[in-house]
């Protein structure tokens, strides 16, 4: 997870160097790729598990409720597990 407390994240990533910027993208889009994975495969994940997903606190996945939408899916609060908290993931159709 990022330290970097960024107003703009634009102006930072301008200033990078391009093989970064490429290295930062290749992340993302394999993050997408594992979450879309998650999603098509009905795993069902942790609070933890999808902020690292998210790259923000668990405490921020746990405090948006049980149903909304991150990027490209909607995420559903399923059940407890102890006391773990399940996620399921499903593709938005665009």
């Amino acid at each position: 997870m990022s330290d970097l407390s960024i107003s703009n994240p634009n102006e930072i990533s301008e200033t990078l160097p391009p093989e970064i910027r490429v290295a930062q993208l290749s992340h993302l889009i394999e993050t997408l790729r594992i979450t879309d994975e998650v999603a098509s495969k009905g795993y069902l994940i942790t609070s933890s598990e999808l902020a690292q997903l998210m790259d923000v606190n668990a405490s921020a996945v746990t405090s948006r409720g049980d149903h909304w939408v991150w990027r490209n899916w909607i995420v559903s609060r399923v059940r407890r597990e102890g006391n773990q908290i399940l996620w399921q993931l499903e593709r938005v159709e665009s």
